[in-house]
């Protein structure tokens, strides 16, 4: 078994509430209702809990974070707790006095996400009127403030084209680093996964414009790349490994290894109303299931890149496999990998996109 190392960051789901609609939305199906999120002071508990554990980074997410209305109270539990504070958000409701109190709270960091560079685009996309100049003013609101900005750009076959512009409008508004993050086909984007899924032609091209503006940009703006596996020959570390670096708290409570974890059948997940982050961590037999090498299938098992990828993604597999324990089908080892190309060139089944609402 290999020792269980640190952890590095929690992403706090506060809520599944979100004002957006979008086709890719990384939020299970089954939306967390209000009335059954935690509280504030349980928040806090959890938060002080991370520092406890050693975790050094708070991801504010969601849905949208900014539909909590104490999110200032738990930034600051984050703050004062010691961790370096991140918010995930639409943007969408971000007004310069709730921005100034998140600031005073002690908010370190704002990701915004963009659905495409022009507006009638962006907004179609997000399925809210008005959201993609209410996104660049939040933007420029947060530079302004002096908090650190991240530009995130989610891609697929609608947008992909405007990623030159993506990378200029990070630029344009004064961010220190922009993700190019192709969609992850998880959740409510496997509904829409045709209607998304770019060209591998087209991601060539992307790839290849991201690497000359890293080169280009190099010291002024970071650029990551998340590249669609549905394309790789290898997998990559998902959430830096099962149970290795991330810990997910749902709205609800439940501790996840990773945002899609809950797809997986037979895993009980624990919930921090009833245990401890740390007990839920160390202990949690949902959190050891795919720790570490122990549980890897051949041609996993004995690899040289054990302990690189830790076995890729264990939904990825459930979901194109039907099974979460076998070789992640990005691999170019897995019998599935077929399978996978396939997918990456599947012709949609019905036009447009379905889009996401909490009703279903």
């Amino acid at each position: 078994m290999t020792a269980i190392p640190v952890p590095l960051g929690l992403l706090a789901e506060l809520t599944h509430r979100c004002p957006l609609q979008c086709p890719y939305c990384s939020n299970p199906l089954d939306l967390v209702r209000a009335s059954q999120e935690l509280d504030t002071k349980t928040w806090t508990r959890v938060i002080e809990e991370a520092a406890a554990l050693g975790i050094a980074h708070i991801h504010l997410s969601g849905g949208e974070p900014l539909a909590r209305t104490d999110l200032a109270e738990i930034t600051n539990a984050a703050h004062l707790a010691g961790l370096y504070t991140n918010l995930i958000t639409s943007a969408i409701g971000l007004t310069p006095q709730r921005l100034a109190e998140l600031r005073a709270a002690g908010l370190d960091h704002v990701q915004v996400s963009f659905q495409g560079i022009s507006p009638e685009k962006a907004d179609a996309i997000a399925h809210v009127k008005g959201a993609f100049r209410t996104k660049k003013e939040a933007a420029r609101l947060i530079v302004d403030e002096g908090l650190a900005l991240t530009v995130n750009a989610v891609i697929h076959r609608s947008n992909v084209d405007e990623v030159p512009a993506f990378i200029a409008l990070a630029e344009e508004l004064g961010a220190g680093r922009l993700e190019i993050a192709h969609v992850q086909y998880h959740g409510w984007a496997l509904a829409n996964r045709a209607q998304l899924m770019p060209t591998q032609e087209q991601f060539l091209t992307t790839r290849a414009i991201v690497d000359d503006a890293r080169k280009r940009l190099e010291g002024t703006l970071v650029i990551d790349h998340v590249m669609p596996d549905y394309f790789a020959e290898r997998p990559k570390a998902c959430m830096g490994g099962w149970g290795r670096q991330v810990i997910v708290v749902t709205p609800d409570g439940r501790a996840l290894p990773c945002h899609a974890a809950a797809t997986i059948p037979g895993l009980d997940f624990a919930n921090v109303r009833d245990a401890s982050l740390a007990r839920i961590w160390e202990q949690d037999e949902a959190f050891n299931r795919f720790r570490g090498t122990g549980w890897m299938p051949s041609p996993c098992k004995g690899c040289e890149r054990a302990e690189l990828d830790w076995g890729g993604c264990r939904c990825q597999a459930l979901a194109i496999t039907g099974d979460a324990g076998a070789t992640d089908p990005v691999c170019g080892l897995s019998p599935s990998h077929g399978r996978m190309k396939e997918l990456a060139t599947e012709a949609p089944a019905r036009p447009g996109f379905r889009f996401r609402r909490i009703g279903g």
